[in-house]
């Protein structure tokens, strides 16, 4: 595999009309989850993936699992739970494109996922390790399968990416900082926004944060900043890296996933981390064109459409 994952996989009810949810009537049912929306993204850019996750065994865990499987992605880690409804969202979108998440996912099916069961032989063989705030945030239990998959990964030469993903609707300021802090030795590619570090170093001084992240042997240090672009971090300072114009900002769910597949790919190309970030930037402003949480991840070749490097035949 060049890319694997741990994480739920949700099904996620859209709305058909903008606006607050009292007042929709109508959704459409799609599939979500930041870990399963990154690796969708991986697949579709061309990367040989797999996931580790559990889903109920109901109708919405089999759809959950046709679907992942028909983008090309590993499932032979999935396993559909009996007697564990499959995690739900229902997204409120306003007309500016934001949007806010109500979650239902207890008791989720992840519960049944222990530290013992980590498929150690699955993991080992990955080039690149993916992990999120999001799936320890669920479950204490899940912090430390993620704290046991990093230090396989650690032992066996596996490349780890971390974006700290910080959902507070599902766990608190002080209980994300204490459990993503204790993944930093493990992460090669941190990959966050301004405000999770804020949260993690609990300073908003930039030069703090820089000296705070100093402490790590991180190979690759990338801010996210939505439409501005993205920085990195080099010789003690953030560079940008310019972001892209789009006509119209529908959806901005799975924008920052986008970006996370597209630096990943960049990444195990070998390009520079400049020109890896370019490419994330591409695919986020692509995603947040397209309404759904997957739906707007690109295939590499719509990517280069997009970026001018690929002619666009329409006839």
């Amino acid at each position: 595999m060049d890319i694997i994952t741990i994480g739920d996989g949700m099904i996620t009810f859209d709305p058909s009309v903008k606006g607050p949810l009292r007042y929709v009537d109508e959704f459409k049912r799609k599939i979500g989850g930041a870990e399963l929306n990154v690796i969708i993204g991986c697949a579709r850019l061309g990367l040989k993936t797999g996931w580790i996750s559990r889903l109920g065994k109901d109708e919405f865990g089999r759809h959950i699992l046709n679907t992942v499987r028909g983008e090309g992605i590993d499932v032979s880690e999935v396993k559909l739970i009996e007697n564990y409804p499959t995690s739900l969202n229902f997204k409120e979108i306003h007309a500016s494109g934001d949007s806010k998440t109500f979650y239902y996912r207890h008791k989720s099916p992840t519960e049944t996922l222990k530290v013992e069961e980590l498929p150690i032989d699955y993991i080992k063989e990955a080039k690149i390790l993916h992990v999120t705030g999001v799936f320890p945030a669920i479950l204490e239990q899940n912090r430390q399968i993620i704290l046991q998959a990093l230090k396989v990964a650690k032992q066996y030469g596996v490349k780890v990416s971390l974006d700290p993903n910080i959902r507070l609707k599902l766990w608190s300021k002080e209980q994300a900082r204490e459990t993503l802090l204790t993944y930093l030795p493990y992460v090669d590619f941190l990959l966050t926004g301004r405000e999770e570090l804020e949260i993690l170093f609990e300073t908003k001084n930039e030069v703090e944060i820089i000296q705070a992240l100093q402490n790590y042997e991180l190979k690759h240090i990338i801010v996210k900043d939505g439409a501005k672009g993205a920085f990195y971090l080099e010789n003690n300072r953030l560079n940008e890296v310019p972001g892209f114009k789009v006509n119209k900002v529908v959806d901005t769910v799975g924008a920052g996933d986008g970006f996370d597949a597209a630096f990943l790919y960049g990444i195990i190309q070998n390009w520079s981390v400049e020109e890896s970030i370019r490419l994330a930037n591409a695919v986020g402003a692509m995603v947040v064109q397209v309404e759904g949480d997957n739906e707007g991840l690109p295939y590499l070749e719509d990517v280069e459409v997009f970026l001018g490097t690929r002619e666009k035949i329409e006839r």
